[in-house]
């Protein structure tokens, strides 16, 4: 399944491998350089523009309301100073509104003290005095007028007949009254709210009153002056209320700058928790990149780690104000956010700094950390850059302005981290090779050394740590990771149990039912309140709006922007149609709330045609008609219609209409749907149009935007991880994961009260990054893995990456806490949908796709056949057996290894198959130094591409070495295997735990499965038995079997009759051959397998048997048992001359010369010096004297 697509994997490894060299030797360029760079940026913080309109914020840039403003506006423009008519408005402008219900429980405001407490407040609004530039003002003095006289609720004009309201002698009939004293005309449902009637519209009681109060606002002084007003109102009615002044009604209030403060107050309430946010996760990063070892413990990493990100998002920021960009309080969440991604890069790059050997110098560290690092953070920092860059082509100003800002606080995380962090890690790096105390920098002794110098138990506690350079492989110093054994070894055998799997399913699909059924209940549209914090004056406000007045929400002006003769019959049936149809529906009250200046002008004519005397037949009488009977300066409608310049022809007219019991969201979104599709199904060139239009827009756009941005973002995901991890079924896996997150965030966001609005839709789009983050890693672990059992990939896929899961997830909750702190909407929800993005990605890391995956992934019938055995053996990826014998005669022993030893076999980073840096063998650099912290993973998460091909082109670069280089490289490799056996003696090489014969190569390439080795042993074994004289064989015999002169593999003839002191391993070594002898009674098991001689020829075994002379290696001496007498030659010149002496060599010589045993000596494969790797040099070619044996058991 993986695809050729591996040169972005190969030139990120190669670019990151330089830089990570370029770093390590010049660590304070790249730190000095990143800080000038921010302090530099920050500058840009001068240029601050702050935007907090919400209109400008929260409506679609070009929505069709702005387009129907716009008509309106054209034709009939609002004049505050002298023409103010409230139900013809076509912006907010400055005003204020106070709702009032009684205090006392009895819910009828009409009544003598309510009434007269309501004088008592409207006294106190007009007469409070407001200063702006030098001028004082009331509100008399800049009120909005109509024909000089000041906007004023003449439904307090009604206290004049309070006292026979309330005796019952009269009667307010609802809707419209006219009041007998003063020849008002009152318009109930304007004021009164949640009115009770009885059957013939007689007002019953009265729940709730509201006044509104408007100020001029025709150019930017009065607008600014307006302004001004609104702070004044706000600061006397709100003192007024908290101050109970009033004993018999409670006053909620508002004005067109309550959302602008609420958005102020948003940003305010934020900030105060940045400290405490960093302090946590600087915390967090501290514990958890320490560990019990003293210096490579890295807590002050975990803490310049935050600082890099903290830097980056300044600097971007800084940046980005520099462009002009404007600033929202928004984005004070992606600081939170900048962090949680920065500390999972200081992860990643920390888990690979310890993937590195301690003996490596540092620049050869960092170039393999940084190369190793590459994939994994770039991988995360594209996927979440795309997801930002999908939201800046949103049609909302807000989701723009904040992904615009996250996308150069992405990149700036991303450059930092890999330049100001790496530099750090470097000068930790020669901290650590100095051996030095991670906190307090002082020289400290090794593990291993402090027991044996029987140092204190505070000291060993405390201070000590690193390695013994003289002993660096010892298991004192390089102790294993209890988190990652636990995610191995006991969540993955509860994900492999069959009822676990099982149990996982249902779970999974009871959360897609949850899911499915919370997107049915998604709400739609950015409510008023939500944008207000809990504790604002404004909550109570919009609630009471909500309960009173619903039932008589918007006054909708509906224009007709084309000039018409309205003289014609048929014109004048089709605006009375157009009208009709509009009244119909049920969005629309009766006729009676309708202000139509034709329909009243024709039943005017109508009912006064004998007394007027006029005709209205041809289109100039009509508008002479029009212009002298119904179009007086004292008339509203003058203000709907528009003549041309001469005024001889109408060229726009409008008449209004008035919604009813409008709900919710929902309902606003399908009442401006159909209304608008009557209006352009007329054919008079019709639009309708309220103020809050503008707003509702969202409703129609916020679905299929976020739709098309989740759909868009899944498709570039896939892409992105088949470019990066190119495998197509890993990246089906991975669209999989994004489509099932992204639809449990759409759907639990709903159930947990969050709408779908422009500030949920920023979470949606950023959540398509996020989601990626886990699910990529633990697809291409799996499908990568060489286990032929699925339960051994998802122990392999778990302890690769269950700990580094549950850190990034961590951080990143931990990163976004402050916001649930904040007591705010928008930044609650940036809370909840992060975390439910977090939390789901996690869950189907851990627990769903280890289980898909081994139900529908590579090996998948061993699951269904009850086949899984869960054992460690590596499939056999091999070919025809014809086709592999050709292709070993074309490049004859191109490879020879050597079969684990059952007790002592080699395992971790020198075992064939195993994964060490870059998943190549570790070929000159020794045994693998596992430094594991708490904050860490000790583990490859994933072998690239570029991983395999780095591997042949050292393979090749080793074959062209020069002869010196050659032989140094070939002593540093010794050493690496001499020190190995430290550990595997002791029974720590089999770090994992799993079966001791896994599947190797065997002589000619040929991958071997361990039951095919086991067949073969067992035939070996079976020989055996018919030599009683090898199986009755003692203890005593061992000395001169091991010193019966033999040839090994390598062709060397090895000097046994020299005798060579032995040691307290030999002893051992000794015992247990003993135990072996008596324990192999041809149970074929592992531990039947003892050191036999093979017969040349013997009948029944085949050719293969014969030709692999089936032993197998015994582990020789570590380092401390040969460092004073050397068991094996450590030289060419050593060996040759051993020969030269052994009995062996002499009869050798009789039949063959010098020269024929030298070239037959260079024809095998040399051998180090712990005979524990055995490889045919690059350009020797094999000769036909003496074909080489590949030997397994003692030397």
């Amino acid at each position: 399944m993986t695809c050729g697509i591996s040169c972005v994997d190969k030139t990120l490894n190669k670019s990151f491998y330089h830089l990570g060299i370029c770093i390590a030797k010049h660590p304070g360029y790249f730190v000095i350089i990143p800080v000038m760079i921010t302090l530099l940026c920050m500058t840009g913080y001068q240029q601050l523009k702050y935007q907090i309109d919400p209109e400008y914020l929260f409506s679609p840039i070009n929505g069709e309301g702005k387009a129907e403003r716009a008509v309106v506006e054209q034709y009939f423009k609002v004049n505050y100073t002298h023409r103010f008519n409230v139900g013809r408005i076509t912006r907010p402008g400055r005003f204020g509104r106070v709702i009032v219900i009684p205090k006392d429980g009895d819910d009828n405001m009409l009544r003598r003290e309510i009434f007269m407490e309501l004088r008592q407040l409207d006294n106190l609004i007009q007469n409070a005095t407001t200063t702006f530039d030098g001028d004082t003002f009331t509100y008399k003095d800049n009120c909005a007028r109509w024909e000089n006289e000041c906007f004023e609720n003449d439904i307090l004009n009604l206290d004049a007949l309070m006292d026979d309201i309330e005796s019952g002698q009269l009667n307010l009939t609802f809707p419209i009254m006219f009041n007998p004293v003063t020849w008002d005309a009152h318009a109930f449902p304007v004021f009164f709210g949640g009115t009770k009637l009885t059957e013939d519209n007689y007002i019953i009681s009265v729940p709730a009153i509201q006044l509104v109060y408007f100020v001029t606002a025709d150019n930017k002084r009065q607008d600014a002056k307006g302004a001004e007003w609104e702070e004044t109102f706000l600061r006397v009615v709100g003192k007024a209320e908290n101050s109970g002044m009033f004993k018999h009604i409670s006053v909620s209030y508002f004005a067109s700058r309550t959302l602008d403060h609420e958005l102020e107050k948003n940003t305010k309430t934020v900030v105060p928790y940045f400290s405490s946010t960093f302090l946590l996760m600087g915390l967090f990063s501290i514990i958890t990149c320490m560990m019990g070892d003293a210096v490579r413990s890295k807590p002050w990493l975990g803490l310049m780690g935050n600082i890099s990100a903290i830097m980056a998002t300044l600097a971007a920021f800084g940046l980005a104000m520099y462009c002009g960009i404007e600033f929202i309080g928004i984005n004070l969440a992606a600081p939170f956010l900048m962090i949680g991604i920065g500390i999972d890069d200081t992860f990643v790059m920390l888990a690979g700094w310890r993937r590195t050997p301690a003996k490596m110098p540092v620049h050869e560290r960092m170039a393999h950390m940084m190369s190793e690092a590459a994939v994994s953070i770039t991988i995360t920092s594209v996927t979440d850059f795309i997801s930002f860059l999908i939201g800046i082509i949103s049609p909302f100003r807000s989701v723009k302005i904040f992904c615009t800002y996250s996308v150069f606080a992405v990149c700036f995380t991303f450059i930092w981290h890999i330049t100001f962090f790496a530099a750090c890690m470097a000068i930790s790096g020669y901290r650590e090779r100095k051996n030095l105390h991670a906190i307090f920098g002082c020289k400290v002794k090794p593990m291993s050394v402090a027991i044996k110098e029987k140092r204190n138990f505070l000291y060993k506690a405390i201070m000590a740590g690193g390695i013994d350079h003289n002993d660096p492989d010892n298991p004192i110093d390089n102790k294993d990771h209890m988190f990652m054994a636990f995610f191995k070894d006991k969540l993955a055998a509860v994900i492999n149990n069959k009822w676990c799997k099982i149990l996982i399913i249902l779970a999974f699909a009871t959360y897609l039912a949850g899911a499915c059924y919370g997107v049915t209940q998604i709400k739609e549209g950015l409510e008023r309140r939500k944008l207000s914090r809990e504790d604002s004056y404004s909550v109570e406000f919009f609630d009471r709006e909500d309960d009173y007045y619903r039932e008589f929400p918007y006054r909708m002006q509906v224009i007709i922007s084309s000039p018409h003769n309205y003289s014609d019959p048929w014109v004048q049936e089709q605006m009375e149609n157009l009208t009709r149809t509009l009244e119909h529906t049920s969005y629309v009250t009766s006729s009676l709330y309708t202000e139509s200046w034709l329909r009243s002008f024709l039943s005017f004519m109508d009912r006064n045609y004998d007394y007027l005397n006029i005709t209205i037949d041809d289109e100039p009488s009509f508008i002479e008609a029009v212009k002298e009977h119904w179009l007086f300066p004292g008339n509203p409608f003058s203000l709907d219609v528009r003549l041309n310049e001469d005024e001889t022809q109408i060229i726009a007219s409008r008449f209004l209409i008035q919604a009813v019991n409008i709900t919710d969201t929902n309902h606003e979104k399908e009442m401006v749907r159909d209304l608008r599709k009557i209006c352009k199904d007329s054919p008079l060139n019709a639009s309708i149009f309220h103020p809050y239009f503008v707003f509702f827009d969202q409703f129609e756009l916020v679905r299929p935007v976020s739709l098309q941005a989740m759909v868009i973002g899944a498709i570039i995901m896939m892409i992105i991880s088949f470019i990066f991890i190119p495998n197509i079924l890993c990246s089906l896996w991975v669209a999989f994961s994004v489509i099932s997150i992204e639809l449990g965030v759409a759907g639990y966001m709903a159930l947990w009260d969050v709408n779908l609005d422009s500030i949920s839709m920023i979470n949606l789009i950023m959540c398509i990054g996020f989601s990626v983050d886990f699910t990529a890693h633990i697809c291409y672990t799996y499908m990568s893995s060489k286990k032929r059992s699925p339960k051994a990939r998802v122990r392999e896929a778990l302890h690769s990456l269950g700990l580094p899961i549950v850190q990034g997830s961590s951080s990143t909750i931990l990163g976004i806490i402050a916001l649930l702190l904040a007591q705010s909407y928008i930044f609650l929800v940036f809370f909840k949908m992060v975390f439910l993005v977090i939390f789901f990605g996690a869950m189907h890391g851990l627990f769903l796709l280890p289980v898909l995956l081994s139900l529908f992934g590579p090996g998948s019938w061993l699951t269904w056949t009850g086949r899984d055995d869960g054992s460690d053996a590596e499939v056999d990826d091999s070919v025809d057996d014809d086709m592999k014998l050709g292709h070993v005669m074309e490049k004859p022993f191109a490879q020879s290894y050597y079969m684990q030893y059952p007790s002592m076999g080699l395992n971790g980073p020198f075992a064939y198959g195993s994964k060490g840096f870059l998943g190549a063998p570790y070929k000159a650099y020794g045994v693998d130094e596992k430094d594991q912290g708490l904050g860490t993973s000790g583990e490859d998460s994933s072998e690239s591409s570029s991983s395999r091909s780095q591997r042949r082109q050292q393979l090749a670069a080793n074959a062209a070495a020069s002869p010196e280089d050659a032989t140094q490289m070939r002593r540093r490799y010794e050493d690496g295997w001499r020190r190995s056996s430290y550990q595997n003696i002791y029974g720590n090489g089999n770090v994992n735990g799993g079966a001791q014969f896994q599947a190797q190569p065997d002589l000619y390439g040929q991958q071997v499965s361990a039951a095919e080795w086991r067949q073969r042993l067992d035939a070996h074994e079976q020989q055996h038995r018919n030599s009683k004289q090898r199986r009755n064989e003692s203890y005593d015999n061992y000395d001169r079997d091991m010193q019966r002169a033999r040839r090994n593999s390598h062709g060397d003839v090895i000097d046994v009759h020299t005798p060579t002191p032995t040691s307290s391993l030999d002893e051992r070594m000794r015992r247990q051959y003993q135990l072996a002898i008596s324990a192999s009674a041809g149970s074929g098991d592992d531990s039947s397998y003892h050191h036999r001689e093979q017969p040349e020829s013997s009948p029944g075994a085949g050719p293969l048997a014969n030709s692999s002379a089936k032993r197998y290696h015994r582990r020789r001496s570590s380092e401390d048992s040969t460092r004073y007498h050397q068991r094996w030659p450590a030289n060419i010149e050593e060996r040759r001359a051993r020969r030269a002496h052994s009995p062996s060599a002499q009869r050798h010589s009789q039949a063959h010369s010098y020269s024929e045993t030298a070239a037959i000596a260079a024809s095998f494969a040399r051998r180090s010096s712990s005979h524990h790797n055995l490889y045919q040099p690059s350009g020797v070619k094999a000769t036909t004297h003496q074909p080489p044996t590949y030997q397994y058991g003692d030397y």
